[in-house]
């Protein structure tokens, strides 16, 4: 006998008799006749080539065959059943890995009262955080690789968007830069050098460039690097400028020396934002991770507020 040949409605039949130890019972639980019961016992019999219960009495005992079948069987259905209907989710006792996509200004800002309102609410989960290159480099939220995206991303194809905060960019320079405290004038703008973040390959600020191109000013990029913390440092130990979120230059600047310059440059503001993919929309654990992931940020505001 092959499984793909088998009515697994037998099983259902053969593992409700095993407990019943009745064939009227299991009809009752079935809601079905004890004809109907019976017949499919017939058929088990024949499958298996094995009696599997015998009348005793006035109920049913099973054969040795059925009797080591029995919790085989339950096990197999009751983890079907789960697979099918999903576990409730506990948040105090889940174990859940979260895979959350940030970039590094994200890291730094976002991710510190993420961590600690999840240790409150899920003790047991684990938060794995990857960069924003992994986030491509897997195939983005459609693939299996990441849950959820703090990011700057849209709406697309079965793509979720739900707004986090406000950020803006800035530019910094040394506290000991030759123009520092001073407003610096597109003739200036110019010629100075400018530390480029690009947090996945290619994927530099498309707005950024459109407020110089708006200027008439061609930025001079000396160096390319990965993340808003290594530009921070380079401009730090350097007479380069970069073009920081205004979040970062306020966790970092006091500690790097980095400061805030003044400049003809339109002011760029843009949203945050959290996504996730229609793969997950649905599925409680993942649910209730966003809505933390929400809660964390309000918390933070007021906290600084």
């Amino acid at each position: 006998m092959r499984l793909s040949s088998l009515d697994l409605n037998l099983l259902l039949v053969l593992d409700t008799v095993l407990q019943e130890r009745s064939v009227a019972r299991a009809a009752r639980r079935l809601h079905v006749t004890p004809s109907a019961v019976s017949n499919a016992l017939a058929r088990m019999r024949a499958a298996l080539d094995d009696p599997l219960v015998i009348r005793s009495g006035r109920g049913i005992v099973p054969t040795p065959r059925a009797a080591a079948l029995g919790p085989l069987l339950a096990r197999a259905l009751g983890d079907l059943q789960q697979a099918i209907h999903g576990s409730e989710f506990d948040p105090a006792t889940s174990d859940r890995t979260f895979t959350l996509a940030v970039a590094d200004a994200g890291q730094l800002v976002s991710l510190p009262p993420v961590v600690a309102l999840l240790a409150v609410e899920m003790p047991r989960a684990r938060l794995r955080v990857v960069g924003i290159d992994t986030l491509f480099s897997s195939g983005g939220l459609s693939g299996t690789e990441v849950d959820v995206v703090i990011g700057v991303g849209e709406k697309g194809p079965g793509i979720h968007v739900q707004p986090l905060y406000e950020e803006s960019l800035v530019l910094v320079a040394r506290a000991g830069h030759p123009h520092a405290g001073t407003k610096v004038s597109k003739a200036v703008l110019e010629t100075l050098r400018h530390v480029d973040v690009e947090v996945a390959p290619g994927r530099g600020s498309r707005p950024l460039a459109a407020s110089y191109a708006k200027l008439g000013v061609v930025r001079n990029i000396a160096v390319v690097v990965p993340t808003f913390t290594a530009a921070a440092a380079v401009v730090a130990g350097t007479d380069h400028v970069a073009s920081l979120p205004a979040s970062v230059v306020a966790v970092l600047g006091p500690r790097l020396g980095v400061r805030k310059l003044a400049t003809p440059l339109p002011p760029l503001a843009f949203t945050i934002n959290v996504l996730w993919h229609d793969r997950t929309h649905e599925d409680a654990a993942q649910r209730a991770f966003r809505d933390l992931l929400t809660r964390a940020r309000v918390s933070q505001k007021s906290k600084r507020g």
